[in-house]
């Protein structure tokens, strides 16, 4: 769905030319992109938690949007941790209410590589005995609320106030 999303702009946005969630390489302007048009995206495409998604991805798009400001003043930064808030009880509903009904797994791709790094650490051990077979299986992957990228939201506007916009310093 994201390749039927035409560019938008002179550098604005971007065509996604291939498979989005096996692209490598990214870049921070391509997060954008992606962000960016993900609402259309993602309309329709899980009926049943369509409003929650949705939900979610509007408080992102939102902070997102209030965070990169070039200027701030006491007001825009009063309304960042209003939506900082926002998003992270949109975060915790999607843990809850969408995320446990799905069995989400691993692309292709982390398969091959847990495959590639799991028969180098056999071959490369001196086990005695016999080996174990290598899984081929792809493994179970989960939301994670409990990672630092997601706990640093909230010290954003404390950022700001510390250090200056985000145009100023990269993470």
């Amino acid at each position: 769905r994201y390749r039927q999303v035409p560019s938008y702009g002179r550098g604005t946005i971007q065509k996604i030319r291939s498979n989005a969630s096996a692209m490598k390489h990214l870049a921070a302007r391509d997060f954008e992109d992606m962000l960016q048009i993900s609402i259309p995206v993602f309309e329709g495409l899980v009926p049943d938690h369509n409003k929650q998604i949705l939900g979610l991805l509007f408080d992102l798009c939102t902070f997102h949007c209030l965070a990169k400001f070039r200027l701030h003043s006491e007001d825009s930064l009063h309304m960042l941790d209003e939506w900082t808030t926002e998003l992270g009880r949109s975060l915790r509903n999607f843990d809850d209410q969408v995320c446990k009904v799905y069995n989400t797994k691993e692309i292709p791709k982390e398969t091959a590589a847990r495959g590639r790094r799991n028969a180098q650490k056999s071959s490369t051990e001196k086990s005695k005995g016999k080996r174990k077979a290598v899984d081929t299986e792809p493994a179970h992957k989960s939301f994670n609320l409990s990672t630092y990228k997601i706990h640093a939201l909230g010290h954003y506007v404390q950022f700001i106030h510390l250090y200056g916009t985000t145009d100023n310093y990269t993470t």
